[in-house]
């Protein structure tokens, strides 16, 4: 058996089936292994942005742990960003690429590079497979240390002789992930539960890794125990639900910038972080820290880097999220119920009636306006969006969260963000969740900026025939961009004279682009029609295209 086909054996005995890739020379082994191996499905990208993408979004959606292969040296380079998201989302991702032959290494050959030491910034391991009788243990650990918590994503770099030697292999057994079900210390448990039983008005800060460790039920369960209000995370870090968004307790994301998130938090005495960055910020503003000092935090999580990283805690909780919450709910139910707590349920149901129907009015009013405002261009969206339908987003500042305000997305599970914030991620997320869950309809919310950035993937949708509804918010600017000058007070940005920020002279043409890498698609500039085009098209086995014009 060759050292690539060794790769293989320990791929399909830890159930890996489908691989994502774009070859280059020093990969050309993997493809000819592939050519005489039914197990595995190859998902062909033509950059190594919507590739990693791809691996990423399916391993979220499947829980399993995603394989892409990329080219040698430049090819790792074009997909450092992509491995930035998955190293910010903790991605179980195992990403590959091949290296130059030994042989020719002091030679310094073409596309000879350290790949090892480019990928170790983003990854939990980066190996270098030196013995082609090594690749059975590299690959099991790669999948080892990938899937368990705290999961993210490893590297591997496959010399092409090592891929092509022959060699008899006895240890071809599957990898093994130990149970990460670990409950945290049973006495930090009891102090967390004492101290949120006595808090006056407790509220939750919940993040993704709640939802990757299947903990949205018990996270449920505490909140409805506590009466406590849950936010998810801020923009910068906001990937995952974790809850159900038209729960009455559930009060949407924290604010961006660090004064207002200040001052949401203010109202309450105790705060419990579950699975959440506290707090990953994006601009400086004072105060410098955004928790109040009145504030008392709770933090579990199985990321121990995660807890008082940044700001002190009163209890800290080292375990797995689901497991936690559900400890912590029993805990409580032995603290007699107070009446408050019936009082905080009926308040936050009110002011989400109150915030929800705002915001319907504000839509109401802006529906007649041309091109379409980022809240009639969402609501157009949400009101067909249907139960099981995924949504990957991508469009910083056009989406407002309003999927999540107006209760639209009925399964928590099925909502994607990136949280590294390197742009070009969605299309091909969308495009991985979609394999991995074939039967969903998924919708694609990418802005036109990003758009550009992954553009490619559309032919790898067109080719695989990948029924991905892909929109395109395009109101031509950086618009992310602008909002950040205007914070950090940098008026020239507002000058039309400054570089870098508009996408105009010429107009991009998304829906000629989407049709030279055959994606049917089509303009959009009327609500009533995005609606029953989106709606269409969530139900149709082929991919397409809608840009929409949006108002900047």
């Amino acid at each position: 058996m060759t050292g690539i086909e060794a790769f293989l054996e320990i791929l399909a005995k830890a159930g890996v089936s489908q691989l994502f890739g774009n070859p280059g020379t020093t990969e050309l082994p993997l493809n000819d292994a592939l050519a005489r191996d039914p197990r595995f499905r190859y998902a062909f990208g033509l950059h190594e942005i919507p590739v990693v993408a791809m691996a990423d979004g399916y391993a979220q959606a499947s829980g399993h742990v995603g394989v892409a292969n990329v080219h040698v040296t430049c090819g790792l380079g074009n997909a450092m960003g992509m491995l930035y998201n998955a190293h910010c989302a903790g991605t179980p991702l195992v990403l590959t690429a091949g290296q130059q032959d030994r042989r020719l290494r002091l030679g310094e050959p073409v596309l000879v590079g350290d790949l090892v030491g480019v990928a170790r910034p983003w990854t939990k391991w980066a190996y270098e497979v030196e013995r082609v009788e090594d690749i059975p243990t590299a690959v099991r650990r790669a999948i080892q240390t990938a899937l368990t918590p705290p999961t993210g994503p490893v590297f591997l770099s496959l010399p092409v002789d090592v891929q092509m030697q022959e060699a008899t292999f006895p240890d071809l057994y599957p990898p093994y992930v130990a149970d990460h079900r670990v409950r945290p210390p049973v006495e930090a448990l009891k102090r967390a539960a004492e101290r949120l039983a006595r808090a006056k008005n407790p509220a939750i800060l919940a993040g993704s890794r709640v939802t990757a460790s299947g903990g949205i039920a018990e996270l449920v369960a505490l909140a409805e125990r506590l009466g406590a209000t849950v936010f998810a995370e801020g923009t910068s870090s906001h990937g995952r639900l974790p809850m159900p968004v038209d729960h009455p307790l559930y009060a949407g994301i924290l604010p961006l910038w660090s004064p207002d998130i200040h001052a949401r938090l203010s109202p309450f005495d105790v705060l419990f972080a579950v699975g959440a960055n506290v707090f990953r910020l994006y601009i400086h503003h004072e105060p410098e820290c955004p928790l109040p000092a009145t504030t008392a935090l709770i933090h579990l999580d199985d990321d121990p880097w995660q807890i008082g990283k940044n700001v002190p805690v009163e209890v800290g909780l080292v375990g797995d999220p689901k497991t936690g919450l559900a400890e912590l709910t029993e805990l409580l139910q032995r603290h007699p119920t107070s009446e408050t707590i019936a009082e905080r349920v009926w308040q936050r149901t009110m002011t989400r009636t109150r915030e929800e129907q705002a915001l319907r009015d504000a839509v109401a009013g802006e529906r007649h306006i041309r091109p379409m405002t980022p809240l009639t261009f969402m609501e157009s969206l949400a009101r067909v969006l249907p139960p099981d339908v995924a949504v990957v987003e991508e469009a910083i500042t056009t989406h407002q969260n309003v999927f999540e305000r107006l209760g639209a997305l009925r399964d928590p599970e099925g909502f994607f963000a990136h949280r590294g914030w390197a742009l070009g991620w969605g299309m091909g997320a969308a495009m991985g969740v979609k394999i991995a869950w074939p039967e969903r309809p998924v919708l694609a919310l990418i802005g036109d900026g990003a758009a550009m950035y992954g553009i490619q993937g559309l032919w790898t949708a067109a080719h695989h025939e990948l029924a991905v509804t892909f929109v395109i918010a395009n109101n031509s600017q950086y618009k992310i961009l602008k909002v950040c000058g205007d914070v950090m007070n940098l008026p020239g940005l507002a000058d039309p004279r400054c570089p870098g920020l508009d996408l105009t002279g010429p107009a991009i043409d998304f829906v000629g682009l989407a049709k030279s890498l055959g994606v049917e698609a089509e303009r959009v500039d009327d609500p009533e029609t995005l609606s029953e085009r989106v709606k269409e098209s969530l139900g149709d086995n082929r991919p397409r295209l809608f840009e929409v014009p949006i108002a900047g």
